[in-house]
């Protein structure tokens, strides 16, 4: 297992270096420039030149994105270019709103997508077609205009739920409850789908096995077999599928924060593009590496609780 972690954690290195170095490159050839809108239109060609040269914008492209990873590898990810504030701390900030998202939206997608996934699995072909028709629905249904209607008819016709804004949790339990139900819907929704049908279609399987049908003469209970023993073996499946799905969260993060107006990574993000603010995109995108580095090791180790034989490789 030592070795797994050892093995990932060495390969995400260059992942790192390679996402950075992509990311500068796309932020690069985003339309617009940061000195023309700072300045406004208004402002002297040497008031232009001035300006780009204090931003470093008129360095080669190289040049630029080595000087960002010299900062970056003595711990300063810089500072934005329209607000100078720090980067760190504007991520610092912001991370705890996404992080709360995502991972919210991941537990309930689990929880709720695993219990489906194991009832459909005992019961009749009646809920088996009911879960194939809800996963079609779910990932066919797109996350933000699920929020759209989500603030609709639950914040605006039955006014059960602020439609926009975040109440951090040490301010107020019940308000970050709140202001998350909404959002963790929205998002969640094509999670629940997923890991259901994936949790579905394992457990049946497993079910087919001889070790189960051993388990059954030996007098041991339907409910000890399945949750015990079937889950446990489809469990690596579950394991794999609900780490991509928070993957994927991150992404649907991006839309839904901005649907409901969430100060998080995402809703960042966003303004940071359209106004060329290279620093917090390349900010942003590296923390967002480093969650999905950290979800995949967390997947790992999942693999080597669920299933001796990883611990031994």
């Amino acid at each position: 297992m030592l070795r797994i972690i050892t093995r990932r954690l060495l390969l995400s290195i260059p992942l790192l270096f390679i996402v950075s170095a992509i990311t500068f490159v796309l932020a690069y050839f985003v339309p617009g420039d940061p000195a023309l809108t700072l300045l406004g239109a208004n402002a002297t060609s040497d008031q232009y030149e001035a300006l780009r040269q204090a931003l470093n914008l008129d360095q080669p492209l190289y040049q630029q994105y080595l000087t960002y990873l010299h900062g970056v590898l003595t711990g300063d990810l810089g500072r934005s270019i329209f607000t100078n504030q720090p980067v760190s701390e504007m991520i610092a900030t912001r991370l705890p709103v996404t992080l709360s998202l995502i991972i919210v939206a991941t537990l309930v997608s689990a929880a709720i997508g695993i219990l489906f996934g194991v009832y459909s699995a005992t019961r009749g072909s009646a809920s088996r077609a009911v879960v194939d028709v809800a996963s079609l629905v779910g990932s066919a249904l797109p996350n933000f205009w699920v929020g759209l209607v989500l603030i609709s008819v639950f914040a605006v016709s039955l006014a059960w739920f602020p439609a926009t804004g975040y109440v951090p949790f040490t301010d107020s339990a019940s308000g970050w409850a709140a202001s998350l139900t909404l959002p963790v819907v929205a998002l969640a929704i094509g999670g629940i789908a997923l890991i259901a049908k994936i949790t579905r279609d394992s457990m049946l399987s497993t079910l087919r096995l001889d070790y189960i049908r051993t388990l059954r003469a030996s007098g041991i209970g339907s409910r000890s077999i399945v949750w015990k023993h079937a889950l446990r073996n489809a469990g690596l499946s579950v394991a794999t599928v609900t780490g991509l799905t928070l993957i994927s969260f991150i992404a649907g993060s991006v839309l839904i924060e901005n649907v409901f107006v969430l100060p998080g990574l995402g809703n960042a993000v966003v303004m940071a593009t359209n106004q060329h603010d290279i620093p917090v995109v390349q900010g942003i995108a590296l923390v967002f590496t480093i969650i999905v580095i950290i979800v995949n090791l967390i997947v790992d180790i999942a693999y080597g609780v669920l299933n001796p034989k990883v611990r031994s490789e």
